[in-house]
């Protein structure tokens, strides 16, 4: 399994890492709406993609046999 120490080194590195995040994200957080706007319909059209490509890859399994 771990040793001690590598699970120590684990634990802090999860926190240490976790604690970089949030404060990044708090850092960068006025920004984002300012440069991120109406990236939700880059979003939208991706998973608008991915549902087109699904259905044709079912659509082809019924109609093949």
């Amino acid at each position: 399994m771990f040793s001690r120490g590598q699970l120590i080194f684990a634990l802090l590195f999860f926190l240490l890492f976790l604690v970089g995040i949030i404060w990044a994200y708090r850092k960068d957080k006025g920004d984002n709406k300012t440069l991120f706007k109406g990236s939700y319909k880059v979003l939208l059209f991706v998973l608008f993609i991915f549902f087109a490509l699904y259905g044709l890859v079912k659509l082809k399994h019924l109609v093949s046999p």
